[in-house]
């Protein structure tokens, strides 16, 4: 049992070394004070990866009308794997994170979850995962 133990929590930190030890893609992101969201190099508000893709988010954030009480004036989120850190507060000005792709293939909706005004409801955009 303490074998199989040492085992797959050897072969955890190898993985996750070896996802760590990747150059991180980085891609820009405005987070608007209308309510958008605009990634720099794209017309429309998609992202696209490889699975398990370590990327490096540039986020700049612009206060709308509103803003939540700890300052962040947006945030990008995807619900179902906010246990995987896809859950970033974002501040007005500059905001760097490192994030790894979902390990599953697929289309996933990044919204704000922060009441940032008129136009909140509307502010997503696609995180596409590829193979």
């Amino acid at each position: 049992m303490k074998r199989l133990r040492t085992t797959t929590i050897t072969a955890f930190l190898l993985s996750t070394f070896t996802v760590w030890a990747q150059s991180p893609k980085p891609i820009e992101i405005l987070a608007g004070h209308d309510n958008t969201f605009v990634v720099t190099g794209q017309k429309k508000p998609i992202i696209t990866l490889k699975a398990g893709q370590v990327v490096k988010l540039r986020v700049i954030g612009k206060k709308g009308t509103e803003a939540a009480k700890d300052g962040s004036v947006h945030s990008l989120t995807i619900n179902a794997l906010k246990d995987q850190g896809w859950d970033l507060p974002v501040k007005e000005g500059v905001n760097e994170y490192t994030v790894v792709a979902p390990s599953t293939p697929g289309e996933y909706t990044i919204e704000c979850t922060v009441k940032c005004g008129d136009g909140h409801d509307d502010m997503k955009m696609k995180l596409i995962v590829t193979k």
